[in-house]
């Protein structure tokens, strides 16, 4: 089978794997696949650069990393829901078609575990070792906790509590950190209250937790917006509106449905926090 047919068969990721290319010209063609909205291609270009780099990303680098992952993952955890969905339907029929659906389900939660371990490895193996801004290493934990929460969302048993144990960790370690080094009205701080306080209401199942996380963390930051740089004001803002819509749900015991509808609308508003 010639190199092109393989190209065609699976993803052009293929490519980047046979043909060897410098840092930059990787950073350019995952660029080129946002653009696209080809994040697949985006995901495999970005390990590529990531692995070039011999010292810490660059905040761009970081963030292109960000989207490709988020984005790849995003959409088969939505596809995920709704099979989820027709599942439970078809399970109410007399003769719904429920193995059928599982099936499918499966085809998507192999894919979801395979880009969650990548992005894992990188974490565990290039990144957080390479890191040695505070900032940097509370964004890295955070993303470690919010894929092993990916995880967990969809497996059971074992390997459920293994990756929850494992988001906790991550988790934990990015918040005593980020309560250390960060601001209260930092970004990265207040998103990883806003997931990790997610983590806790919808993994653990422990929503006076979740509450008072979420709650803390929105008080805490409105009692320093006055001292929030414009750069940071509107990720900041909108943020903190995210985990007060939150509160407002779980104090109100609103139905999983709306709560998940409000948490998916945010996936396409900040392109930098892994809801």
């Amino acid at each position: 089978m010639c190199i092109r047919d393989r190209y065609q068969r699976r993803v052009h990721g293929i490519i980047v794997i046979q043909m060897s290319k410098t840092k930059e010209e990787y950073l350019f063609l995952a660029r080129m696949s946002e653009q696209a909205e080809r994040y697949d291609e985006m995901v495999e270009y970005a390990i590529e650069f990531t692995k070039k780099t011999k010292s810490e990303l660059t905040l761009d680098e970081r963030n292109i990393l960000s989207v490709a992952f988020k984005n790849a993952v995003g959409s088969r955890r939505a596809s995920w829901r709704v099979l989820t969905s027709v599942e439970q339907k078809e399970e109410k029929k007399e003769k719904g078609q429920v193995e059928k659906v599982r099936k499918y389900k499966q085809i998507i939660e192999k894919e979801l575990k395979d880009f969650c371990e990548k992005v894992l490895g990188l974490v565990d193996h290039t990144l957080i070792p390479s890191t040695t801004s505070e900032e940097t290493k509370v964004f890295y934990h955070k993303m470690k906790g919010d894929y092993c929460r990916y995880l967990a969302e969809f497996q059971k048993g074992e390997a459920k509590d293994g990756s929850s144990n494992k988001a906790l960790e991550a988790y934990q370690a990015a918040y005593t950190l980020a309560e250390a080094k960060l601001a209260s009205t930092h970004p990265i701080r207040l998103g990883l209250a806003l997931n990790f306080s997610v983590f806790y209401y919808e993994i653990m199942q422990q929503s006076d937790k979740a509450i008072e996380m979420a709650k803390k963390s929105f008080d805490e930051a409105i009692a320093n917006l006055d001292n929030v740089t414009d750069e940071s004001y509107k990720d900041a803002t909108l943020i903190m509106q995210l985990l007060r819509d939150n509160l407002t749900l779980w104090n109100s015991d609103a139905p999983e449905e709306q709560q998940s509808l409000t948490r998916n609308e945010s996936l396409n508003i900040l392109s930098l926090i892994h809801i």
